[in-house]
């Protein structure tokens, strides 16, 4: 080959692998079928009222011919069928004279048959852009869509205004909240049970714990049921999950309907119906209201990144090539280990993420939400979720689950968001009970050191070396759904039981023993110490241990610690009020924590100037104090932790008399004892808190 024209091909190639480097850099996934990009539409989707009628609208721009299908009844399987338009955007219409409400209806849909495409007209789907739907209690998860008057009587009411700095968050199931007897609730396991008052669990305990947010996982309508298990007559073979079930909730179907399961009639008896009033719109709405005149902001946990696996759902039937990242042959990628990817960068899948987040900010007065593997959502979808969010409340609390590759530490910071911190959750507790302990434990984990520790309290800023730019940004936190409790973690790494451990006597196994009680109580203070915002996980409060339950599934792990409860609806999962009883010193420990943390600005509001460390002999002695110049307290807090589980740590203290608020047995906003100066003593595994 001649070397003029060798090295023009080279150049060639080098340039379109920049271009291809570029743009798959851009998305972090590339799009082996550019041409979906060009559709895109602004006309009202789903279906809308217009000069008195109803207009159905469906964007599919692969589909060769869409039928619109209503039903009177919501388990009908014959219904009138009308051929719908489609216009050159690639939406599908029809038109239906008056204001329909009550009609149920779905979609057939044809078009090509080959791997990026799964359209079936022998199946009727349900409207993605669906306000309700009724379901059918199988893996396929049948729906149909309900037309509904979504109109509500609010009372006046509208967002929390907290500021994020405020709020102490309590991540929560809807159903495990009540689901468990000890609750008293007469609803149990629905949203009106949640906000029941006058009950031992729900609203009046979170009252009582003095939280002022709930963060909700997820309550879009998701597919709960999995194929059964290890039947082989299945479409799908189910040989993992022995429950089939997912409880967690974190398989969306609808972007825009509420979970029907957790509504008054919910069930999940086999081949039965939920929701097919579609009182969940109303009852969802009635939750929210009665934690606003509460005082208690809702957040929700969505998953936009990618849908339910096993189902009949919408993306997929309607136009999987379009809403999906797909290989070269149309097979599902699946960066989210969760079966497919939903694919953001599209215009119409961008659109319709912005109009759920906005729509459930306006019809349900939700404050703010956690995106589930947020980093799967595309950069640009990033930027416009929370700039549209803001326009509608600017108070709105945009939050992420931050993790993935090739992301620069503080990618979420600089567009606004705030996220999870797995910095603090892993430097303070540790990252794994049976070998990876942390500081609380009087250890060191992977790369932590005094001096993280430190950045932690600070609010694990990027002027530290950390990943925020600023403290709001920073969600701290110990425990979530994901994993093993924090009350299991500090039993595991305690060394009190092992993973192969079988529990049969509960109440002795939930109750801490002296020095596990110490370093939950030091990892509570540790938490309510640091700047940033604090979130809790539901029962992390008492030390709540998952043991898995005793049922029918052919479980062989029945009586064993559970670091993965995702798929069990039953007592694994629901919070036994009656274990808050056996551990209450904690409970309390927690509660009067959080009133300090209100009560004290400082704790919260501060500038990392005004943040002053002190000396110590001990890696494991942290000491600080809090100038209240910069929050507005009217006064200095001290704070001093050994985490040190053998030794005695002294602190020499600045000058002034500090009274004590906070010691190993105590705390909150009352004086326990006045006139300590010069030099503390510290006990092993103890944390104080004095002020002056």
């Amino acid at each position: 080959m001649p070397i003029k024209l060798f090295f023009l091909i080279t150049i060639q190639l080098v340039f379109v692998g920049l271009l291809v480097y570029n743009a798959q850099t851009q998305s972090r996934y590339p799009d082996y079928f550019p041409e979906m990009n060009k559709y895109f539409s602004t006309k009202p989707l789903g279906v809308n009222f217009e000069n008195g009628n109803t207009v159905f609208r469906l964007f599919a721009p692969n589909a060769f011919a869409v039928t619109l299908v209503t039903f009177t009844n919501h388990d009908d399987s014959v219904g009138l069928e009308y051929s719908m338009k489609q216009d050159d955007e690639g939406v599908w219409e029809y038109t239906l004279p008056g204001e329909r409400y009550g009609l149920y209806y779905g979609y057939r849909l044809n078009g090509p048959r080959n791997k990026a495409s799964m359209f079936d007209p022998s199946r009727i789907i349900a409207d993605p852009y669906s306000k309700a739907v009724v379901t059918k209690n199988n893996y396929l998860h049948p729906a149909k869509s309900i037309i509904i008057d979504t109109n509500y009587d609010w009372e006046g009411d509208t967002w929390i205004k907290t500021p994020i700095r405020d709020l102490v968050i309590y991540e929560m199931h809807v159903r495990n909240m009540t689901a468990h007897p000890s609750s008293g609730a007469k609803q149990p396991g629905t949203y009106l049970g949640l906000v029941e008052e006058g009950r031992t669990g729900g609203i009046d305990y979170l009252i009582d714990l003095r939280v002022n947010a709930v963060e909700l996982l997820p309550c879009h309508e998701f597919s709960n049921i999995e194929a059964p298990f290890d039947d082989s007559t299945a479409l799908t073979f189910n040989g993992w999950n022995h429950y089939a079930q997912n409880h967690w909730g974190y398989m969306t179907s609808y972007f825009f309907a509420p979970e029907s399961y957790y509504a008054s009639g919910g069930n999940l008896i086999p081949d039965s119906y939920c929701g097919f009033h579609g009182q969940q719109v109303k009852e969802f709405k009635d939750m929210v209201k009665a934690f606003h005149k509460k005082g208690i902001a809702v957040l929700m946990d969505v998953v936009y990144n990618h849908v339910s696996n096993y189902d009949l759902n919408p993306f997929k039937y309607i136009d999987k090539k379009y809403y999906f990242r797909l290989d070269s042959k149309g097979n599902f990628l699946a960066k989210s280990g969760c079966g497919n990817d939903f694919m953001t960068e599209r215009p119409m899948a961008r659109r319709m993420i912005i109009e759920s987040v906005k729509y459930w900010m306006t019809q349900y007065h939700i404050d703010g939400f956690r995106f589930d593997l947020a980093y799967l959502l595309d950069e640009e979808t990033c930027k416009e979720v929370i700039k549209e969010a803001r326009k509608i409340n600017p108070n709105v609390y945009i939050i992420a689950e931050p993790w993935g590759d090739g992301y620069a530490p503080d990618y979420f910071s600089r567009m606004g968001w705030s996220a999870w911190n797995d910095k603090i959750r892993n430097g303070v507790k540790g990252q794994n009970p049976f070998d990876n302990l942390g500081f609380i434990f009087g250890k060191w984990e992977r790369d932590n050191n005094p001096e993280t520790i430190k950045r932690y309290v600070s609010g694990t800023l990027v002027k530290d070396g950390g990943i925020f730019l600023k403290p709001e940004h920073s969600i701290n936190y110990l425990e979530s759904h994901d994993d093993h409790t924090f009350g299991d973690f500090v039993r595991i790494g305690s060394g009190a039981v092992k993973a192969e451990d079988h529990i049969t006597d509960m109440a002795s196994h939930v109750r801490l023993t002296e020095q596990q009680m110490k370093i939950s109580k030091l990892g509570a203070l540790f938490l309510m110490v640091s700047q940033g915002v604090v979130m809790i996980s539901e029962g992390q409060e008492f030390a709540r241990s998952k043991v898995i339950a005793k049922t029918d599934a052919p479980d062989p792990h029945q009586g064993q610690i559970d670091h993965n409860s995702y798929n069990k609806d039953n007592e694994t999962n629901w919070i036994n009020y009656e274990h808050r009883e056996i551990n209450r010193e904690l409970f309390d420990y927690y509660k009067a924590l959080i009133s300090l943390r209100k009560a004290h600005p400082a704790l919260r509001q501060s500038q990392r100037k005004d943040i002053h460390f002190l000396k110590c002999n001990n890696e494991f002695g942290l000491g600080f104090w809090i100038d209240k110049k910069s929050s507005g307290d009217s006064h200095d807090i001290l704070v001093l932790m050994n985490a040190d589980p053998k030794y005695i740590v002294k602190f020499k203290i600045p000058s002034g008399k500090w009274s004590l608020l906070v010691d190993g047995a105590r705390s909150g906003v009352n004086i326990l004892e006045d006139g300590f100066s010069n030099e503390i003593e510290v006990p092993p595994t103890t944390g104080l808190v004095l002020m002056k």
